[in-house]
């Protein structure tokens, strides 16, 4: 019977090296993530189809927001600015735009792959009082975990 008592301990081992990996994996997803987001045109501007898009993931939600260029691609009109969630392997980011005279409402969403994810949506905008609707795809991507911002430790530790 003692025999079998140094078992134990490498069960246990074991264990936490399969329960590392996931803790480590879910927490690497907290970063701020950079992309560009290529549009669709609109009937009534010039404005650019592909735009920088930037995402702060913390846990399984946080911001973002990407530059709207109104009626001329020189001139930036706002920002767009939302709320990303994410859901196992997917996020959805869901936001919109509003000046004094135009709007859009966004929703894109995606597959993560390993540090990116692929996005697809919609923008629905609001113009003179008629409705347009175009199609976005693009991409965000955070850098390599060994350039994220390392955790501070806490005093005492």
């Amino acid at each position: 019977m003692t025999k079998q008592f140094w078992r134990l301990p490498l069960a246990g081992i074991a264990c936490a090296a399969f329960i590392a990996p996931a803790q480590a994996q879910a927490q690497v997803r907290d970063a701020v993530y950079r992309g560009t987001l290529v549009c669709g045109n609109l009937p009534f501007a010039q404005d650019p189809t592909r735009a920088a898009i930037e995402v702060k993931l913390t846990g399984n939600e946080g911001p973002y927001e990407r530059p709207v260029h109104m009626p001329i691609r020189t001139k930036i009109a706002g920002k767009e600015t939302g709320t990303a969630k994410v859901d196992g392997d997917k996020i959805s980011l869901t936001g919109g735009w509003k000046s004094e005279k135009d709007s859009y409402e966004a929703a894109y969403s995606g597959p993560f792959v390993r540090r990116s994810a692929k996005l697809t949506g919609t923008q629905t905008w609001t113009h003179d009082g008629k409705s347009f609707t175009r199609t976005c795809t693009g991409a965000i991507q955070r850098p390599l975990a060994a350039f994220l911002p390392k955790e501070k430790k806490k005093s005492g530790q």
